[in-house]
């Protein structure tokens, strides 16, 4: 089995996944991740107390990167404290950047998600993979 054949898999896995695709009451933060060329408009939904992820969810469509990635994100950042939270956003960015450089073992604290890197070289694709990224760090960043 090829590699590309490997990612196309669990990429199709994680878009398939519903669970993450909910509504969430409370005290929650949201943002809108819109990318016009693919279609995708996904909003990230973060639910948090005293410093820790509570719930994160979705609302909204998208191909199936942009889903993927975001079941992705939501894995790993519920639970987390927001600042470890924060750093793992931080991390993914810095490798979908060809010009930053990151350690293997940062690579692995992204779980799944480092597999995206696939996608950071597809300049129609980077953004897919990307938006309910941009969204977290939006929302991490208002976050104290």
């Amino acid at each position: 089995m090829e590699i590309d054949s490997v990612y196309q898999d669990i990429i199709l896995e994680y878009s398939r996944r519903k669970d993450n695709k909910k509504e969430l009451s409370g005290d929650v933060s949201a943002e809108r991740g819109h990318n016009p060329n693919c279609g995708d408009d996904l909003t990230l939904l973060i639910k948090h107390k005293d410093g820790v992820v509570e719930d994160a969810s979705y609302l909204g469509n998208g191909c199936a990167i942009s889903t993927a990635s975001t079941n992705m994100l939501i894995d790993l950042i519920k639970g987390k404290q927001l600042e470890d939270a924060k750093n793992k956003v931080e991390v993914f960015f810095k490798m979908m950047s060809s010009s930053e450089d990151i350690t293997e073992e940062q690579k692995d604290e992204l779980e799944d998600a480092q597999m995206l890197e696939y996608f950071s070289k597809m300049p129609a694709r980077i953004k897919c993979a990307t938006l309910s990224w941009h969204s977290a760090k939006v929302i991490l960043e208002q976050q104290k």
